[in-house]
């Protein structure tokens, strides 16, 4: 029998070393998600923002591929900014918020 049935999934990807990886690539999802949502209500294409953040669209698209975890806090602050948002980043306990 595994040593995993009946186990938390939290607890099996820290045995395996993975749960911090895990963690930031969903949290790039989400923000990656919230930028395109954003950048939806303001009917602004990829093009405008990037020239909003004084940046190439290439590096537009890197900051936004949902699979590349390179994002920056930079880059995120920037195109945070030129969406009229501001980016709010905490610590807050094990087990609490979205990404427990």
């Amino acid at each position: 029998m595994s040593k995993h049935i009946g186990s938390d999934f939290d607890d099996f990807l820290a045995e395996q070393g993975l749960a911090e990886e895990v963690s930031a690539a969903a949290l790039k999802r989400v923000i990656a998600w919230q930028i395109e949502q954003a950048m939806k209500e303001q009917h602004l294409s990829k093009k405008n923002l990037a020239e909003r953040m004084h940046t190439s669209r290439s590096a537009l698209d890197r900051a936004l591929d949902q699979n590349d975890g390179s994002m920056t806090l930079a880059t995120l602050a920037a195109a945070a900014r030129a969406l009229g948002r501001r980016v709010e980043i905490r610590l807050v306990p094990v087990g609490e918020g979205p990404i427990a």
